[in-house]
Parts: C-alpha cells; structure tokens; sequence
C-alpha cells in the first residue's frame, strides 16, 4: 500500500510542475482530488483490510490526501493572483484622460459682469419672485386693468390673480415699499413673456432693472450711468444714441440703442434697453411722496447685450445647451 502512495504521490509532482494555468490545475484535480480520483480509490481498499489495519492505513492515506490538498491549494492561489483582467491593465504610456471641468453658463457670466458694474456704480442687488400678484406686476406700475399698454407684454398667467412676472419691475414696487429713500438698487431676474419664439424673441429670458430714488434725481443722471455702463461693458468706442419712447411706469422714456455689426452682416442698430423717470403715480402708489422724490429707472435684457457682445443672431441658442455653443465660452 505505502507503494501505490508513493506512486501517486510521485505522479502528482510530476503533473504539478507542468500546470501553467487554471485549466491545468482544474485537470490535476479532477485526475487525482476527484471524488473518482486516485487519492479517494485509495479509500477504495480501506474496506478489505484487517480490522487492526485500518486506524493506521486510514491515519496515512488521510495525511497524504492533506498534503496534496495543501500544493494544490498553494498553486491555485499564486495561478489567480497572477491572473489579470485586461480591462483591469493600466498602460502607463497612455496620456492620462482629460477631466472636462463644468463652467458658468454665457448667460450667468454676462449677468454677473453686469451686476459688478453697477454695483462699482453704488448700486445694490435686490431680488424677488417670479411668481407674482396682477396687483404688483400691473396695476401699481400704472397698468390698470383696462390699460391698452397691457397688450405690450403676453402674459402667462396663473390664476385671476397671479401671473410669471412679465418683467423684473415688480421687484422695485417691493422695495420702495418696504425702504424709504434714498434708493439705489439693481433687480436681476428671469422674466416670462407668451411669445411666439424665433432667432429675437422667447419665451423665458432674464432681465436686469435699476432704480434711483432721491431728491432732485434728474434724467440727466439717468443718462449718464447708463453710458458709464455702455463704455464698462463694451468699450469706450461704444456707439449709442438715445431714442424717446413710452413706458407705462416712466415719464419721460427713452429706449437705447447699440450700433451692432455682425461678422459678415450689415451693421444696424439694436435696442439693449428701455429706461425714463418714475412716473409720479408709481411713486405714490408704493407710498413716496412724488413732491420731495424723483427717480429714475432702466431695464435691460441680458441675452441681447450677450448677443450684442459676442456677436450671436440667434436668442435661441442660449437655451439649446448644445455643448459646442456653450464651451465657446
């Protein structure tokens, strides 16, 4: 019996030094480790000896079985730590990948730009919903309800009573309701109009509102922060003209124009904002007396001075979030 162990025993070192793979080892086993494999014959003839035989033979052949158990196990380890998963190779001589790192939409860039400017100007920044009240987005900016000039601006609206505000300038009925004067404030926002949308026109875009109240505000004041503004903005060789106008909430009004000249176009002239004094009834209406204060106010819309600046005919590309516009900037 020690014979046929050594026998094995000799055949399964042999074997063991040519196994290069898993495959090899999985063979080795099943021919010697097996339920059917050599090492459990050997059990085979533990039923047809002595009874005083057996403790000892049973004791050797279970040591034996251990021992090739234990080189089988050692091989198998070192074959699957060799073993490795090309996906899991790092070619060193590769260039690493570029991490693409997020950036500030064109449109909140142009809006901080602005806000830095008028702020550099003394102007503070107030806030406030886009949700509003009829009462606050109309009637107290000298819209009344039957007003023709309400047919300026498609409304959404929500309710009887509520709408998305058509304009930022509810924002400054807030404020000169909740301060007194002197005010001087800047009300940037997204503003909401039922437009048809095309290259110049949408229906969400956002604006940036000022207002100055004190005493003997003149619109000669109003005139020179808005130029200040033009030549920060876009240069001191900026071209501008003012252009009289009618808002409800002003009086007098102007609108303002760019002269703008798109790559390969013919240049033209483009409206960037509406400005004008504080009608006298707004005033009263949020509680100033018109007597003691004056004011100014202006509006602009941030996609056109975009447009304006970066030379884009197109309002809707700003909404596209198409990848090659955006990283242009």
């Amino acid at each position: 019996m020690k014979e046929k162990i050594q026998e094995i025993k000799k055949d399964f070192d042999d074997n063991l030094k040519s196994v290069s793979d898993l495959k090899a080892l999985e063979e080795l086993r099943l021919k010697f480790l097996s339920r059917k494999g050599q090492v459990t014959q050997l059990f085979d003839a533990f039923k047809a000896l002595p009874t005083e035989e057996k403790k000892l033979y049973g004791k050797e052949v279970n040591v034996f079985r251990n021992t090739l158990q234990t080189k089988y196990d050692k091989l198998k380890a070192d074959l699957e730590a060799a073993k490795v998963d090309e996906k899991d190779v790092i070619d060193l001589t590769l260039p690493g990948r570029r991490k693409e790192l997020g950036s500030l939409h064109i449109l909140s860039q142009t809006l901080y730009e602005i806000k830095e400017i008028f702020k550099s100007l003394g102007f503070s920044v107030y806030i406030g919903p886009e949700m509003e009240s009829d009462h606050n987005n109309f009637e107290m900016l000298n819209f009344p309800a039957d007003h023709p000039a309400r047919d300026m601006q498609d409304t959404f609206f929500i309710n009887d009573d509520f709408l998305l505000r058509t304009h930022t300038s509810p924002v400054q009925v807030r404020l000169m309701e909740t301060s007194k004067p002197p005010l001087r404030a800047i009300m940037p926002g997204k503003v909401y109009r039922n437009e048809a949308i095309s290259a110049k026109s949408y229906c969400l875009f956002h604006q940036v509102e000022g207002l100055y109240v004190d005493t003997n505000v003149t619109f000669a004041e109003l005139k020179g922060t808005l130029i200040a503004f033009a030549k920060q903005y876009f240069g001191e060789d900026v071209k501008y003209r003012f252009r009289p106008s009618f808002f409800p909430f002003t009086e007098p009004s102007a609108e303002v124009d760019l002269w703008w000249e798109p790559k390969g176009k013919e240049g033209r002239w483009m409206e960037i904002l509406g400005c004008g004094m504080v009608d006298p009834n707004v005033l009263e209406n949020c509680g100033i007396d018109s007597e003691q204060y004056t004011g100014y106010a202006f509006g602009m819309g941030v996609e056109r001075i975009a447009m304006r600046k970066y030379g884009i005919d197109d309002i809707r590309v700003f909404f596209d979030n198409d990848k090659r516009f955006l990283t242009q900037f």
